[in-house]
């Protein structure tokens, strides 16, 4: 068996929200702050990974 695997997303905001998907798929919203050393950070729940673009992104800093 063969594990999808998940979603990446790129960004321009420091601070994002992940709520895991619409209606009864998702999870409780969290908000993650994206570190300015890894440029990157996954939801706890869902493993979604948020990537910065750091080109274009708002100083949220």
């Amino acid at each position: 068996m063969t594990l999808k695997a998940p979603e990446t997303q790129t960004v321009t905001s420091w601070k994002v929200a992940c709520d895991g998907g619409v209606g009864g798929l998702g999870h409780p919203r969290v908000w993650l702050s994206i570190p300015h050393d890894t440029g990157f950070v996954e939801c706890g729940y869902c493993d979604k990974r948020f990537v910065i673009d750091r080109d274009h992104a708002q100083d949220d800093h």
